[in-house]
């Protein structure tokens, strides 16, 4: 495999190395050798530095003296902490969207649901990757939505972690395949209260889906921890 511009190489090196942490190829506690990721992606150790640099700001790693990377593990305090603030970032995007716009300006909302619908409709829940496509078409959503707030710093803030809510999410998705309807009918419920105007039902929609992805995943560590 090689990496080339227009992205950075050691971004695209991060992005490489997270989708592999978030779908569990790389697990909890596994080391990352800077010299063995270089020799086989065909880069510079340098490059690969600077990509666990970024992974370790996305919280996907954790970089030891003398360790060195080591993926992060999934803990119940760090499912709390993301949730806690994911959550709430998540309701504010929603309160910006209908602060700037509302009614028909909205239609491209429900445009985006019936992609994330049409993507679902046509998966087979049993394919390997159906969970990365369904959480790839559910941000597609969520890109739409900063289009309309034009505000790059919350952009930026829920980007960063983009990374870790995935990880948690394909968790939840692999475990309970029955999550991918949930997950379509979140979206739906989400678009018809913004076409509404409704910031008060956005926002519960919103919390009770947060809190039911963290209810989720919360009991399959435990199962997995005992």
């Amino acid at each position: 495999m090689r990496f080339q511009a227009p992205e950075s190489l050691s971004e695209q090196i991060a992005q490489h190395l997270g989708q592999r942490i978030v779908v569990r190829d790389l697990k909890p506690g596994e080391r990352i050798q800077e010299l063995k990721v270089a020799g086989e992606l065909n880069v510079s150790r340098g490059s690969v530095r600077e990509a666990l640099l970024i992974l370790e700001r996305r919280h996907l790693i954790q970089i030891y003296p003398r360790r060195g990377a080591v993926v992060s593990a999934l803990t119940v305090d760090s499912v709390n902490n993301l949730y806690d603030i994911y959550i709430d970032l998540l309701c504010m995007l929603g309160r910006k969207v209908l602060e700037r716009w509302s009614g028909d300006a909205l239609g491209g909302v429900m445009g985006q649901v019936r992609e994330l619908q049409a993507v679902i409709d046509a998966l087979n829940s049993d394919s390997p990757d159906a969970a990365e496509q369904v959480i790839e078409a559910g941000f597609g959503v969520m890109r739409y939505a900063y289009r309309l707030v034009e505000n790059p710093y919350l952009e930026e803030t829920l980007e960063n972690f983009r990374p870790a809510i995935s990880r948690t999410y394909f968790v939840a998705l692999e475990h309970f395949r029955e999550e991918i309807d949930e997950t379509a009918r979140f979206f739906r419920q989400l678009a018809e209260a913004a076409v509404d105007g409704d910031a008060g039902r956005l926002q519960a929609v919103i919390q009770a889906f947060g809190e039911h992805q963290r209810r989720l995943v919360l009991s399959i560590l435990q199962r997995e921890n005992v």
